[in-house]
């Protein structure tokens, strides 16, 4: 048996092109959950974490097409992360045939107000503008905008996360064998102020790195990120493609990956493992088993001594 954090890709609930309405989304999260009951089958205890973004930008959405604006990011990361860990606690409950209890913990991270992110806003939220609605919106109401392909959108920071808040309960109920969901979306995003206390913040915090911080330290034995590809791939979309298997940290790190797409889940695998000397896996959703058992995927491990 092994304890396993697993991180489900915003890809893993909502494929490429799909709508992302009530029913999609359920659908998706019932196969997730199918995948997650047999790695429980076998045994493994979980903590499971998850994508959020398409789910935050069609909140902001919602509130923009209301005329009363969207709610700030924090709000947003915490509806849903409520959101999505109710439906996949409730199809977890559904898939699993044993006796078991699942919980999903709204979850604060914290990150540092100084992060160089904050001065180069780089991940995309909400609705798609022209170059001119855009600027005017930017000058309206303070935001960041940059280009995104062929059209323009808000930009918001992506800071390092810091330490996880209810890292202590989310112990406690693993001590207990509760599978606990949480940290969806990278955790809602917060900072604390001079005299102790905590806020929000306006910012998106990367899903794999606080993934990989929850799996270190919790000192999981795994921590895998399933997603819609089936492992890393050197030469992506060249007729030299080449898919990775075992690998250590130390051969990833002289190879270039997009920080846009895997370049993060690489980086969080390879952190993960240089802090606990555990295995992190790369690689499809029905391929978590196989993954787990070094049969399929990518898999980050420690250099043989």
């Amino acid at each position: 048996m092994a304890f396993v954090v697993v991180a489900l890709g915003g890809n893993a609930l909502l494929r490429r092109g799909e709508p992302v309405s009530a029913a999609t989304q359920r659908d998706n999260i019932r196969r997730a959950a199918l995948a997650l009951a047999r790695l429980m089958a076998e045994g493994h205890q979980l903590v499971v974490t998850h994508g959020n973004g398409p789910q935050v930008g069609l909140l902001a959405l919602q509130g923009e097409a209301a005329g009363k604006g969207a709610f700030p990011l924090d709000v947003l990361g915490a509806e849903t992360e409520g959101m999505i860990g109710y439906v996949l606690q409730q199809e977890l409950d559904n898939a699993y045939a044993g006796a078991a209890h699942f919980a999903t913990l709204l979850t604060q991270v914290e990150v540092d107000p100084q992060d160089p992110a904050f001065e180069a806003p780089s991940k995309p939220v909400g609705s798609v503008y022209s170059e001119a609605d855009a600027k005017r919106l930017a000058e309206q109401r303070g935001w960041s905008v940059a280009r995104d392909g062929d059209a323009w959108r808000r930009v918001v920071a992506s800071p390092k996360p810091v330490r996880i808040l209810e890292i202590e309960v989310i112990r406690l109920l693993v001590a207990q064998g509760v599978t606990v969901i949480c940290a969806g979306g990278g955790g809602i995003p917060v900072a604390q102020r001079a005299d102790g206390a905590y806020i929000g913040v306006e910012a998106v915090i990367d899903k794999d790195h606080a993934s990989g911080l929850l799996a270190a330290e919790l000192k999981a034995d795994a921590f895998l990120m399933l997603t819609d590809v089936p492992a890393v791939f050197t030469g992506w979309g060249t007729p030299a493609q080449r898919a990775l298997g075992d690998v250590t940290p130390q051969e990833l790190a002289a190879l270039d990956f997009a920080a846009g797409s895997m370049g993060p889940k690489v980086q969080a695998a390879c952190d993960f493992v240089n802090r606990s000397g555990g295995m992190a896996g790369i690689g499809a959703l029905d391929d978590a088993s196989a993954i787990l058992a070094r049969r399929a995927g990518t898999r980050v491990v420690p250099p043989q001594v």
